[in-house]
């Protein structure tokens, strides 16, 4: 059974994806929630497969819910849903981890065929999407001067941040614990004169070479 969450601002797409959804054998809807503050806490109450995420939203973005789930929750795997096909929150929801970005129009199967794939682990960015995600991470071939004062395990790191890896999910890769990673990219951030890793994600992908 595949246990998920929605949030979306509007009860009338809510109750339409969990009648659609609740009408498979397989899927479960477990919550449900209109606001990003109510959305995280419930999510990590409910600890669900998958989290169908809108992204604009009353008290902030479905990405910002996404990125800290993926954080605290690594197993559930997060579809963002919206009704704009918007370049900035496509780039936005791969840095964040997001398995998935499907606009509203989606019909009601392949929204049903894209919680599956997303609860099997898969990657469910449409091709026309992932592309101009591509084709902004190219738009800057030239690499930026303040990479190069990064240790080597700073470096190593860098490139897991821009997969959406958690802390924990970064440890793991390279056999560190969870309070070292953390304190490693504090470290790297320091140094890139960041503030988020979001923006280190960003300058790692428009740094490197096609």
């Amino acid at each position: 059974m595949i246990r998920v969450f929605l949030l979306d601002d509007h009860e009338l797409v809510r109750r339409g994806i969990s009648a659609l959804l609740g009408a498979e054998v397989d899927i479960e809807v477990v919550g449900e929630a209109s606001t990003a503050a109510q959305a995280i806490g419930r999510i990590r109450a409910t600890t669900p497969d998958v989290a169908v995420l809108d992204v604009r939203l009353p008290d902030g973005s479905g990405i910002d819910v996404c990125r800290d789930i993926r954080s605290s929750l690594p197993g559930t795997r997060c579809l963002m849903l919206t009704g704009y096909d918007d370049d900035e929150a496509i780039y936005a929801a791969v840095l964040a981890g997001a398995s998935g970005y499907v606009i509203k129009d989606i019909r009601g199967s392949g929204l049903v065929d894209s919680v599956r794939a997303v609860a099997a682990g898969r990657s469910l960015l449409d091709p026309a999407l992932n592309r101009r995600v591509v084709e902004r991470i190219n738009e800057n071939h030239e690499a930026d001067p303040r990479l190069q004062s990064l240790t080597i395990r700073e470096r190593q790191i860098l490139p897991l941040i821009a997969e959406g890896l958690t802390n924990r999910e970064i440890g793991e890769r390279l056999n560190l614990a969870e309070k070292t990673v953390k304190n490693y990219i504090s470290g790297l951030l320091s140094k890139l004169g960041l503030q988020r890793r979001t923006q280190a994600a960003v300058l790692h992908l428009e740094s490197k070479q096609p």
